[in-house]
């Protein structure tokens, strides 16, 4: 057996498929929202490749996290009661409260939060805000997408547990680096 081709040439005229097989415009809500999460699960990688040897305890959970997103984007490119449904794992409760026990267990480790902080510190932390500011993205077009279509109500959950625990992950790995966070300051202060 050969190995897939990387193109195809069925989406030259701007057309995807669904999980499914349904044939969408690239350009519709659905495509934006499940594409922004790739590019969520892309930036997670960076952050997760930028993770200094002293955090290798942290890799076992960006592993999760990067397999979930690739789960969630597959949600979100399958139609409800589409047949292909039964070939996908659909977000659950469950997941939203894993991501919930890991911003309680990080942020036990941290200082408490008593000033804005600026993205920045340490490349891994940069580049985790970067993945965060993208799954809030991702949460937003998913929103979008639920105002017109049927979306998996905890998708959308678990995009806005995601991003706030990249916002933990990015402290919590300053913080054990010594590394102080930049803080925002207004203007004239």
């Amino acid at each position: 057996m050969g190995a897939m081709p990387i193109y195809t040439r069925t989406g030259d005229e701007g057309l995807t498929a669904l999980v499914g097989g349904e044939r969408v415009k690239k350009s519709t809500l659905r495509v934006a929202a499940y594409g922004t999460v790739d590019e969520a699960n892309s930036a997670l990688g960076l952050a997760r490749s930028l993770l200094p040897s002293e955090l290798a305890e942290l890799d076992p959970l960006f592993d999760r996290l990067q397999r979930a997103l690739f789960e969630l984007g597959s949600d979100l490119a399958t139609l409800k009661n589409s047949p292909a449904e039964r070939h996908i794992a659909r977000m659950t409760a469950d997941d939203v409260a894993g991501l919930e026990a890991e911003i309680d267990r990080l942020e036990a480790d941290l200082p408490p939060l008593k000033l804005f902080i600026l993205p920045g510190g340490h490349p891994a932390a940069a580049a985790l805000h970067l993945a965060r500011t993208v799954a809030r993205r991702a949460e937003r077009e998913a929103v979008a997408l639920a105002e017109h279509e049927w979306v998996n109500p905890e998708a959308l959950r678990y995009l806005n547990r995601l991003s706030d625990l990249l916002f933990v992950l990015a402290r919590y790995v300053n913080h054990r680096l010594g590394i102080a966070e930049p803080i925002w300051r207004a203007r004239g202060s």
